[in-house]
């Protein structure tokens, strides 16, 4: 990689160099794979054809492989739209290591090996990314050391108030209205006015009680916050258990499993990229560990309700990827969380906001104690 490091720098952070960044063209020519590789640097070619990485498994992956490539090789990839670009993903084409994800890895290499904490944390998607392909057994890794970045500084949206009615009311002129009286009222009107009286009747009453359930949950404990740097009490982590799984229909390397979390609406449907990795019979009857509160996705046209927890082997892929299963005992819907009472005596968000990454900012880097810290 010394030698990919001094000849070819693709990626650099727009408020370094901003200028020498190219846009994305979302009209990218399509190209053959042979012809996007052979435009490749001598060093990072090399890189891709010894990866024996694969092209594409249908024809649409062959061509956005391709085209991907192609971007590579141009100089065409910017660090902000290729930020948005792998917030959802794992990889960079379809759910499985390609020769893609090896060329962006070979241009992102130069690039991450020089940048500080701090500038690798304005980009979390990426450096997730990076770390998780920079595992394989050929390749050259780098070191992270996000424990001393700057926390990320996460602006609140404000409050919105309620000054629709208001401004309403403003617009419309006032008019002479002519008193009603009860003699010209009409029968329907009669049932309104009545329902509306035991409605403020009952408002009046038990407003106060509905404040106090609010501000206090059950149990004591405190509610995450939508605010402030991300912590990990905001994942709703839990204990699941795989009833059913099949494959997709429409995506050979995804599994659709129904998964027990212990909810009186029955088990959730859940979309997993496994299985290149792991076999169906080890699917079934498994217990693991599922992230609850990421915002439903669609996979492929079936909709995804959670997100399962899997591990890789430190020698990468090739070595393994193995479910994390929780101790003997657990049962579904049991909350999974870090040791410490900030965390114990915290409950998590009701859903986390896809614009704010909190996993993203939580997960890169942290997979070692993210294992080992878990209790349930």
């Amino acid at each position: 990689m010394n030698t990919l490091t001094r000849s070819f720098h693709l990626l650099i952070p727009h408020r370094l160099s901003a200028r020498l960044i190219a846009r994305l063209h979302p009209l990218a020519r399509a190209m053959s794979y042979e012809s996007s590789i052979s435009r490749l640097p001598s060093p990072l070619k090399d890189l891709v054809v010894t990866s024996q990485a694969d092209v594409g498994k249908t024809e649409a992956d062959k061509a956005e492989v391709a085209q991907w490539i192609e971007k590579v090789a141009e100089g065409e990839v910017a660090l902000p739209d290729l930020e948005t670009q792998l917030v959802p993903r794992t990889y960079i084409v379809s759910n499985y290591l390609t020769a893609a994800d090896v060329a962006l890895y070979g241009a992102l290499h130069p690039v991450f090996s020089q940048l500080q904490p701090a500038q690798l944390y304005s980009t979390p998607a990426v450096t997730r990314y990076f770390d998780h392909i920079q595992t394989r057994p050929s390749f050259s890794s780098v070191s992270f050391d996000l424990a001393s970045a700057p926390p990320i500084e996460r602006k609140v949206d404000a409050p919105k108030k309620k000054e629709k009615a208001a401004a309403v009311a403003e617009q419309v002129e006032p008019t002479a209205v002519a008193p009603v009286s009860k003699e010209n009222k009409s029968p329907e009107d009669k049932p309104k006015e009545k329902k509306e009286k035991k409605k403020d009747a009952a408002a009046a009453d038990n407003g106060g009680k509905k404040k106090e359930k609010a501000s206090t949950p059950a149990g004591g404990k405190t509610v995450a916050e939508d605010a402030g740097e991300p912590v990990p009490s905001m994942i709703d982590m839990r204990i699941g258990h795989i009833v059913d799984v099949k494959k997709h229909p429409e995506a050979d390397s995804l599994y659709i499993e129904q998964i027990d979390l212990g909810e009186e609406t029955g088990p959730r449907t859940v979309v997993s990229g496994l299985v290149s990795y792991i076999p169906i019979e080890e699917m079934r009857d498994k217990y693991l560990v599922c992230i609850c509160n990421l915002k439903p996705a669609n996979m492929r046209g079936v909709k995804s309700f959670a997100m399962v927890l899997a591990a890789t082997s430190k020698d990468g892929k090739d070595g393994g990827v193995e479910l994390i299963q929780p101790p003997p005992g657990c049962k579904p819907g049991e909350r999974v969380y870090f040791e410490g009472p900030d965390y114990e005596n915290a409950l998590p968000l009701a859903q986390m906001n896809p614009k704010k990454k909190i996993f993203e900012t939580i997960q890169p880097g942290a997979e070692t104690a993210f294992l080992q810290d878990l209790e349930c």
